[in-house]
């Protein structure tokens, strides 16, 4: 079998799984051009202009924001979130990118001038809630941030970071390796090699076989975020996690295959869960090459408290096209409850911040979770808590 009899194994993500098609959401009331972005506005019940706002940040993926995508994930899951936020007389915008995964600093111009357009939209005085979900929390930290520096009245009251990788954000190394490796879908090692994807990724691998390591793009935003003050002063910090805050895992367990392709293209291939300490993470296989991955001193992140993503399933449905694979293992660790809610490092990701002092986090409040539930997810539990904490 030649290079090109490989097959063809469609693109998929492995910081944001693919999606069924959703429901078309509702018509926008208004639509905001922004430098690098679109804002989508729907207006509080029963009123015909912006009152109260609520701007809310999409975050990581590939290619432009998608609004179905978004509203479904919104409304139309365990809790109707948007419609909840407009029955309490709040406008929504919710603000998307022209491309998700380009770098944080460059999507936060997207966000600043979402604030000014609903600076000039606003019919009332209320101060603002401005937040994002993953990675939008940390485009809308910086940009407050940024305003501040620069003297601007942002006129925030809150602002909100729902599951967002304040310490980083964690993608198997076995899996970064893969999508590397799989060189007929060069989508996956560009989505992972991609800059946000960078500042992101607590630990990043640039190649097939390299040292895990944090990427220079992740230093420099970690720099620029603390010149402009790292956090912004002016409003409540405000901040959930998708895991619980006993310290208890996943269920992962360290060191056990994930995923292992047993026929076909890739045969022998098999990624493993994250341990302590020399680890073998992965044997890649294909026709012509063979590597083995190995790391060193890496926490056991796969199994770890927090938000997760079902990355070593969305892999191995895809691989299945090539021949016969085992997944024992489709859901990990994606971001610790630690790194959501800004406290410790993530070389502790089982730290219990249940028995923490509050004053330990960055956030001036925070909520966990009662369970490790998917990265994102709107949950009651979650959702009625910053509800109840919206700026007057």
């Amino acid at each position: 079998m030649s290079e090109q009899d490989q097959p063809v194994i469609e693109p998929f993500g492995f910081l944001a799984p693919p999606k069924p098609v959703p429901t078309p959401a509702p018509d926008p009331d208004d639509t905001w051009p922004l430098p690098g972005g679109t804002a989508w506005v729907y207006y509080a019940e029963g009123q015909k202009g912006v009152v109260r706002p609520v701007l809310l940040a999409d975050g990581f993926n590939s290619g432009p924001s998608d609004l179905n995508e978004l509203w479904e994930g919104l409304d139309r899951g365990e809790y109707a979130f948007i419609s909840e936020l407009r029955r309490r007389g709040r406008t929504l915008v919710l603000i998307g990118y022209d491309e998700r995964s380009e770098s944080i600093l460059r999507n936060a111009d997207a966000v600043t001038a979402a604030i000014h357009r609903t600076h000039a939209e606003q019919t009332d005085e209320a101060r603002l809630l401005v937040g994002g979900f993953s990675m939008g929390g940390l485009v809308t930290r910086y940009a407050l941030a940024k305003l501040e520096l620069q003297r601007v009245d942002h006129r925030v009251g809150v602002y909100l970071s729902y599951d967002s990788p304040h310490r980083g954000a964690w993608v198997p190394i076995a899996l970064q390796n893969l999508a590397h490796f799989l060189t007929s879908v060069p989508a996956l090692s560009e989505q992972i090699n991609s800059p946000a994807s960078r500042q992101l990724l607590w630990r990043h691998v640039e190649s097939v076989g390299a040292e895990p390591r944090v990427d220079p793009l992740r230093e420099e935003f970690l720099a620029e975020l603390a010149r402009v003050g790292g956090w912004p002063r002016i409003p409540r910090l405000l901040g959930v996690a998708n895991g619980v805050g006993t310290g208890q895992g996943n269920g992962v367990p360290a060191g056990e295959s994930a995923l292992k392709v047993d026929s076909g293209w890739f045969t022998g291939t098999d990624l493993k869960t994250q341990s302590v300490g020399e680890a073998d993470v992965a044997r890649l296989k294909g026709l012509l090459n063979e590597h083995e991955i190995t790391t060193s001193g890496l926490p056991e992140l796969d199994g770890a408290p927090g938000g997760t993503l079902e990355t070593f399933g969305i892999a191995g449905d895809k691989l299945k096209i090539t021949g016969k694979v085992t997944i024992a293992h489709r859901t990990v660790g994606f971001v610790p409850t630690a790194s959501a809610v800004a406290i410790g490092d993530l070389d502790d990701p089982y730290v219990v911040v249940n028995d923490l002092a509050p004053d330990k986090s960055e956030l001036d409040d925070f909520l966990v979770s009662g369970q490790n539930d998917p990265h994102t997810k709107i949950t009651a539990e979650l959702a009625e808590w910053i509800l109840d904490r919206l700026p007057d």
